[in-house]
């Protein structure tokens, strides 16, 4: 406990005497037009969910993704969910959250990605001391691997609790998503349909549940891997597949050399696109 809370400490010093020596970050908007961060987040204000896209060893976005939730919890009802917390373990997260275990049992029975202590703990800890309801959405990945080995089918087999942690089968699923395709094309020979539906069964998931949250709080923000919400597909399209009425708004991270201009490769990630400084440190 004590070594993270020094690599907390340290991260932190790190980052503050960084920012205060460097413009390390840059937000756009999907036509490439710089803008701030108070326009930002003067039009996230207006929808009812954002889907918040990180780089999951950067800085700054996860630095930015406290700020955003800090800025609009302060005017409405905001619930969280994220793909760093998954279905299964929902239940020891809300005792956590409502003191029914301590945080020496939560660190027990609950499975944390390795950078938890320096980059989703800060998100937990502010939520659970604002009361603001913070909850899992990821499938367990025991489930998505499953689908990578035996396809869809093999979901079926599950326990009735087990179905209750992934979105409701069958889940609709179009291989021709072009990030579905992307997937393929970047994998090469190890890149298979199962690999790319095991993608799908995680989006699905996560967009099921995000919707969920709304239905308590006037305002959803997801965090997750930016790729999961590139180009308005991923959980964006599964949210629009569930209830094609929501607003929805999307943040992508991205690092470049040159935080002049946003590249054209990066022209269309989102509706906001948070460039970083290629040469910060990250947090692993």
């Amino acid at each position: 406990m004590m070594k993270a809370i020094l690599t907390i400490l340290s991260v932190c010093c790190l980052t503050l005497s960084l920012f205060a020596q460097l413009e390390n970050y840059k937000i756009f908007t999907a036509k490439g037009k710089e803008v701030s961060y108070d326009k930002m987040l003067k039009s996230l204000q207006k929808q009812e969910v954002i889907l918040f896209g990180e780089l999951h060893n950067n800085v700054i976005a996860h630095w930015l993704e406290l700020e955003v939730l800090k800025s609009l919890s302060g005017t409405q009802k905001v619930a969280v969910g994220l793909e760093m917390f998954e279905r299964d373990n929902e239940a020891d997260l809300q005792n956590y959250l409502n003191d029914s275990i301590n945080k020496k049992a939560f660190d027990t029975l609950v499975r944390f990605w390795p950078n938890y202590a320096t980059d989703y703990a800060p998100l937990l800890e502010f939520c659970k001391k604002d009361s603001i309801p913070f909850h899992a959405t990821n499938i367990p990945r025991t489930f998505a691997n499953l689908v990578y080995k035996k396809d869809f089918q093999a979901l079926d087999s599950l326990s009735e609790k087990e179905k209750s942690w992934i979105a409701p089968l069958p889940i609709t699923y179009y291989d021709t998503l072009p990030q579905y395709q992307a997937i393929l094309e970047m994998m090469g020979d190890h890149g298979t349909p199962t690999l790319v539906k095991a993608q799908a069964i995680k989006d699905a998931t996560m967009a099921y549940f995000a919707l969920e949250l709304l239905l308590s709080a006037e305002q959803v923000i997801h965090y997750h891997g930016t790729f999961h919400s590139n180009y308005h597909e991923g959980i964006y399209w599964y949210i629009k597949h569930y209830r094609p009425q929501t607003s929805i708004q999307t943040i992508a991270t991205v690092d470049q050399e040159d935080l002049k201009k946003l590249t054209k490769e990066h022209y269309n990630k989102a509706d906001y696109i948070i460039v970083v400084d290629s040469d910060f440190p990250t947090s692993y």
